[in-house]
């Protein structure tokens, strides 16, 4: 497999120094067919940047336990060929990384790209810049962040319609929630002593909560407006707490908890988080500084609670607000309560659904599988309506950024669903790569 994997990585690099247009990725392609059990898969060397030395050993993996009519419509047919991965930086001494799958990198409008970069070891320090994609210029808006771990870092993400990033850092021991407009580059400092959960990249509002292992008064979900720096607070924690007191004794043991990591529909009318007992102290680079679980699902526009998950599942937003997915390709209906699987074949650990719907992407430890070497990961592009999948890239996953909490890749959609934004820690340095989705 490590030889296949290098003559994998020679044909890639070759590849890629010619040419980024996907058409031409495609016309470099190496095709080789595998028939196990009666599964087909289909393996392209996808181009990728000379500057990297990326393994991909690319194996497009095609699930079809009923044959497609001609007239039906596939809309992994821009995943299935022609898709071509490279770095969205070109960086080879430092690490890029994006922040979550609840967050895509690329700006609404697509001429943006906001990352956070690091030259320490662990990834826990460092800058956000922003990429003009069309240009190729990028520019650092925010210095010397101090970020709780490179699993999310600044948890940075775009805000108001792309119009601003907004981020936390830790200040002098304290956690300050930061909007910048991209345009003028100006700051505002929205709130101290919390952090910031994830919202809609369209809205001007942005969820916050106080820090979880210690939030002091903090308790309640609040949001923050980018614009003009108001804060409201949209549910305390003592009406969570008057609706599921007794799953809380059950589960926590207490109902002296605080609300945490917030994370809003892409309309902004709903919110779901986690409930976490804080640990105290002030030390929030360890395992144990909370404990958090569950997953609580809140009517914004209507004011009224939705439902309870007592799990929380790494769940992600479907682009009406109806349902979640969540790890293992589940979907909940977060008004019936009731679940389904979809493309129960594909592995799973960070699900999202792509922004148009009909699809999600994920990715997870491929090592049981035997798609990779020990350790390795993939990403996969999913339909949500049938038992079919595709591999678009397998990489090691073992090494980047040595954090106490590492990077995971959080595979993303962009918001016209042509391109996929995903870490990889396949070197020394934590890279975010691009899959371009090749030609229908």
């Amino acid at each position: 497999m490590n030889h296949e994997r290098e003559s994998n990585r020679q044909s890639s690099q070759s590849a890629s120094s010619r040419s980024k247009d996907p058409a031409i990725c495609s016309a470099t392609e190496l095709m080789r067919h595998l028939l196990i059990s009666g599964v087909r898969r289909v393996a392209p060397t996808h181009a990728m940047s000379a500057l990297k030395s990326h393994a991909v050993i690319g194996i497009i993996l095609v699930l079809q336990f009923s044959a497609l009519r001609a007239e039906d419509v596939d809309p992994l047919v821009p995943w299935r060929s022609g898709v071509c991965v490279e770095p969205v930086a070109s960086y080879t001494d430092r690490h890029v990384i994006h922040s979550y799958f609840n967050a895509c990198p690329e700006s609404p409008d697509g001429r943006y790209v906001v990352y956070f970069t690091s030259d320490a070891a662990d990834g826990e320090s460092g800058d956000i810049r922003v990429l003009d994609r069309g240009a190729g210029k990028e520019r650092a808006i925010a210095t010397n962040i101090t970020c709780e771990d490179a699993h999310r870092v600044a948890c940075q993400q775009w805000s108001n319609g792309g119009k601003a990033v907004v981020y936390h850092d830790c200040r002098d021991q304290r956690w300050h929630v930061v909007a910048v407009d991209v345009t003028t580059n100006k700051t505002r400092i929205l709130a101290k002593d919390r952090q910031l959960g994830f919202g809609s990249p369209a809205s001007p509002w942005v969820p916050i909560y106080g820090c979880h292992w210690n939030p002091g008064e903090h308790r309640d979900l609040e949001l923050a407006n980018v614009v003009t720096g108001e804060i409201k607070t949209v549910l305390k924690l003592e009406e969570v707490v008057g609706t599921y007191a007794e799953w809380m004794e059950m589960e926590f043991g207490t109902i002296d908890l605080s609300i945490f990591f917030p994370i809003m529909s892409p309309n902004s009318d709903r919110v779901f988080f986690k409930m976490a007992l804080p640990g105290g102290g002030t030390d929030f680079r360890r395992g144990n500084a909370s404990y958090r679980q569950g997953k609580v699902v809140y009517d914004l526009e209507h004011q009224k609670f939705v439902r309870l998950f007592e799990k929380w599942g790494h769940p992600s937003w479907s682009p009406d607000g109806h349902q979640i997915l969540e790890k293992g390709n589940l979907t909940l209906d977060v008004n019936t309560g009731r679940s389904q699987r979809v493309a129960p074949s594909c592995f799973s650990n960070h699900p999202t659904i792509a922004p148009r719907g009909g699809l999600f992407v994920t990715d997870a430890n491929v090592t049981k599988r035997k798609l990779g070497d020990p350790g390795d990961w993939a990403i996969a592009v999913g339909s949500m309506t049938r038992d079919d999948f595709v591999v678009i890239d397998i990489f090691g996953n073992t090494e980047g950024a040595k954090s106490w909490r590492p990077s995971h890749p959080h595979p993303v959609f962009s918001a016209d669903q042509q391109r996929i934004y995903y870490n990889v820690n396949e070197g020394p340095w934590t890279t975010l790569m691009v899959a371009i989705a090749g030609s229908r």
